[in-house]
């Protein structure tokens, strides 16, 4: 059974920092794409950022661009969202997924999806 993992959600002032995990585990993720998207009230899943398991490609989102950065632990099975400068619009749940994208922003192209993780930033 593959499981995803969210943490590191919470409640930040406007310009301070989070740092979201994601554990995988149920099988091998190696030549998988691993992302993050988001979703906030009243409106559509959006892609934030992806890294592929192997090689270690990134892309992000226009809007996070400079101010999150993706990254990976293969030892632990671990992928991290580093948040900096946050934004009263970066408020949203924030989701983990897994798969073999073709496009990775689209998110009807990955298969795994964690539970998701609440950031807040007041303003």
């Amino acid at each position: 059974q593959v499981l995803l993992v969210e943490s590191g959600g919470g409640l930040v002032q406007a310009g301070g920092s989070l740092r979201l995990s994601c554990a995988a585990s149920g099988r091998t993720f190696s030549g998988y794409a691993m992302a993050w998207f988001r979703q906030a009230p009243g409106k559509e899943r959006e892609f934030v950022a992806a890294i592929w398991w192997s090689g270690g490609s990134t892309y992000y989102a226009d809007p996070v661009k400079g101010r999150f950065t993706i990254s990976r632990d293969n030892a632990k099975n671990t992928v991290y969202l580093q948040m900096n400068s946050l934004k009263p619009e970066d408020t949203a749940v924030y989701y983990c997924a897994a798969g073999l994208p073709v496009i990775v922003a689209a998110s009807s192209n990955y298969a795994y999806w964690g539970q998701g993780t609440q950031v807040t930033v007041s303003s």
